[in-house]
C-alpha cells in the first residue's frame, strides 16, 4: 500500500491579491518565489513561504493563462486571452518582446533549458516556437497538426513531485489528488479550494506545493 507520509497536505499560507479567478501558479527554479496569473490580467510575484506579495506585472489586455520562469530567474514568459506571448524582464517588470501569431487564446508557455526558445500552445490548434534572442516576432516553428484545441476551457493541471514518485492533480470540484506513479493508487485526496483547481506547482526541492483556483486564491501546502 502506497503511503502519503511526507507529502504536503497542510495549508501553510493563502496568497490573496488577484481579483477573480487565478489561472496559473508556478514556482521559480529554486522554489523561493512563485508567479501567478489570472482573470484580472496581471502577473504577480510572491514569496509564498512568507505569504508576501512582491511585484505586479501589467501588460496583458486579457486574462493570463500560463507563466514560466527561466532557470536563472531573470526572465518570464506569459500568455493568455490576448493571443500573444509576452517575454519579460523580472527585475524591471519591462516587457522585452511580444510574440504575435496565434489566432486564438494561448493557454500554455514554457522556456527550453537554455531560455533561448519559448514554446506556446493555444486554442488555434497549434504549437509555436519563438526565438528569445532574435528581434523577430515571427515564430521559428509552427506545429498545427492537432485536430482540436490544445487545451479546453478550464485548463486542468497536474505535475510530478520532485522525487518523481507521485503525480499531483486538481479537479473541477476543488479537490487535490496525489497518485502513486507506479501503481496508480490515490495516496492522498483533500479539499484544497472552493472551486475549480486551475494550477498545481511542486517545489523543486522541498515537500511543498502551490495551487491556484477559480475561487481567487493561491494556497501553499507543506508536509
Amino acid at each position: 500500500m502506497s503511503s502519503s507520509e511526507g507529502l504536503p497536505k497542510k495549508e501553510a499560507n493563502v496568497l490573496k491579491g488577484h481579483e477573480g479567478a487565478v489561472l496559473t501558479a508556478r514556482f521559480n527554479s529554486d522554489g523561493n518565489y512563485c508567479l501567478t496569473g489570472g482573470k484580472d490580467r496581471t502577473l504577480r510575484l510572491w514569496n509564498p513561504h512568507r505569504g508576501i506579495h512582491i511585484k505586479t506585472y501589467k501588460a496583458h489586455a486579457r486574462e493570463v493563462r500560463d507563466v514560466h520562469v527561466t532557470s536563472d530567474n531573470s526572465k518570464i514568459c506569459s500568455c493568455g486571452g490576448d493571443r500573444q506571448v509576452f517575454y519579460w524582464d523580472v527585475s524591471s517588470g519591462r516587457v522585452i518582446r511580444k510574440f504575435r501569431g496565434h489566432d486564438s487564446e494561448v493557454n500554455a508557455v514554457k522556456f527550453n533549458e537554455y531560455a533561448s526558445v519559448v514554446v506556446s500552445a493555444g486554442y488555434d490548434r497549434s504549437l509555436r516556437a519563438w526565438d528569445c534572442r532574435s528581434h523577430s516576432t515571427e515564430p521559428i516553428q509552427i506545429i498545427d497538426t492537432f485536430m482540436d484545441s490544445v487545451m479546453s476551457s478550464f485548463k486542468m493541471d497536474c505535475c510530478l513531485t520532485n522525487s518523481d514518485a507521485h503525480v499531483v492533480g486538481g479537479s473541477e470540484d476543488g479537490y487535490l489528488f496525489i497518485w502513486d506513479l507506479v501503481d496508480a493508487s490515490v495516496v492522498s485526496k483533500f479539499r484544497a479550494h472552493s472551486s475549480v483547481v486551475t494550477s498545481v506547482s511542486y517545489h523543486p526541492k522541498d515537500n511543498c506545493m502551490i495551487t491556484a483556483s477559480v475561487d481567487g486564491s493561491v494556497r501553499v501546502w507543506k508536509a
